[in-house]
């Protein structure tokens, strides 16, 4: 195969351009210019020969200082992991909500597709509608789909959670308006969470409305476990999986078609196989994290957020660093600037010393207020440290569970709070 670099625009229409080249690399390299890319995927083909390794980490210098790196063999990795403990039968449902985790929605959800997951879950209508424009056919659920967007719905093929009567009725009106007979929907049942869904006093007028309108039928029907992962929520997890086995035969005994049946998260999938059903919600996991801690061995990471110093300086004791002067030195301090603040998604709390960075595989605290764009390091103790030099803000060594423990907060806060400024960059061998 002759080598060349792909760069696939996803905007619409979606264009690819070629790029052929001869030896020397390093004509190519000098060549390059980034300034004219935007939500663009590179891809990069030829045998390793060829050295292509070097355009990607060229592109990534000059695209940005920070960026997140997205490993997708260790997202396959992990969802084979956890298809492993299911039965052949069950189907699962990724979720790719809120930019999958922070990993990239469409990249994730191409990968997804193509090892042949059942299902994708996005939040929004807009996310659903970002991921068939960029060619993703596989069924999507969307769980907060507003009743005004269920028409948008229709158009590109969407699947909505429905939770309460009204949304019921708008979404009934929206198929008879478009034609539509046995839309395919999702139907939230509240056993405990009372966040959203019909209560199982309303099963009974459920069922007539279901039975009575056929313009829609149930794709599936589902509820959320509120502690799958704790031991000493068992005995309300078992609750709920009974009301919720009382709730849907009560609903299938009034239908004249099997129901798919969903109950269990990531942490369900772990802890509670028998309550595995016809498929199962796979989130956290699918992205390395373990809230059971059953699954560590079995998982690898899949994201590493990365920046690099700005510049390094020698400060006296008793100055201070950063706003409000709160980080006061009791020494004097070699303080290294990195590009990344808390409009990145560092969270301002890991300021002052409770927050830590990896540089040079040593952990290095974050010293004054994180600010918007950057946030200063106490890096005395790593005086052959140079302006350029990488940092690590969670990966492999550092965890993200890590840098969530030390914020006082959980996984999912920190993953999906990395702006989407910063950078992807997807990669598997």
């Amino acid at each position: 195969m002759k080598p060349s670099v792909e760069i696939r625009k996803f905007s619409e229409p979606i264009e690819v351009y070629i790029l052929h080249f001869i030896k020397p690399l390093r004509s190519f390299l000098a060549a390059i210019d980034s300034s004219s890319f935007h939500q663009e995927c590179i891809l990069i083909k030829g045998a390793r020969k060829f050295s292509f390794e070097k355009i990607a980490k060229r592109l990534q210098e000059r695209i940005h200082q920070t960026v997140m790196e997205i490993n997708l063999n260790a997202l396959i990795h992990n969802y084979k992991a956890y298809q492993s403990l299911l039965r052949k039968e069950t189907k699962v449902m990724a979720m790719v909500k809120a930019f999958s985790y922070g990993s990239g929605s469409y990249e994730v959800a191409n990968k997804l597709q193509f090892e042949g997951v059942d299902y994708l879950t996005v939040a929004y209508t807009d996310e659903g509608i970002l991921l068939r424009k960029n060619g993703i056919t596989l069924p999507i659920m969307v769980m907060n789909a507003d009743e005004n967007s269920f028409d948008q719905i229709i158009e590109w093929k969407l699947e909505p959670e429905i939770y309460n009567f009204r949304t019921l009725d708008r979404m009934l009106e929206a198929c008879v308006v478009s034609d539509q007979m046995a839309y395919p929907i999702h139907i939230k049942l509240d056993t405990g969470m009372h966040r959203l869904g019909f209560d199982h006093t309303e099963m009974e007028a459920l069922g007539a409305i279901l039975v009575n309108h056929k313009e829609v039928r149930i794709a599936s029907i589902f509820s959320h476990l509120a502690g799958s992962e704790q031991e000493t929520l068992d005995i309300f997890t078992t609750y709920q999986a009974d009301l919720f086995e009382r709730m849907t035969q009560h609903i299938a005994q009034q239908l004249d078609y099997p129901l798919v049946r969903h109950l269990c998260n990531s942490s369900g999938i772990v802890r509670h196989p028998h309550l595995h059903y016809d498929m199962v919600r796979l989130g956290l996991g699918l992205y390395g994290i373990d809230s059971t801690g059953k699954m560590i061995p079995s998982l690898r990471n899949v994201s590493r957020l990365k920046t690099s110093i700005a510049q390094v300086k020698k400060v006296m004791a008793n100055e201070t660093v950063g706003y409000n002067r709160k980080g006061v030195l009791q020494r004097d301090t070699l303080i290294g600037t990195v590009c990344i603040g808390y409009a990145d998604g560092v969270p301002r709390r890991l300021g002052n010393g409770k927050g830590f960075m990896l540089l040079h595989n040593t952990l290095v605290p974050i010293i004054g207020n994180v600010c918007m764009d950057m946030c200063m390091r106490d890096i005395t103790d790593l005086p052959e440290t140079k302006e350029g030099d990488t940092v690590e803000i969670f990966g492999e060594q550092y965890t993200v569970t890590k840098v969530a423990a030390a914020a006082e907060t959980i996984p999912y806060e920190i993953l999906t709070g990395i702006s989407q400024r910063v950078k992807r960059i997807y990669f598997e061998e």
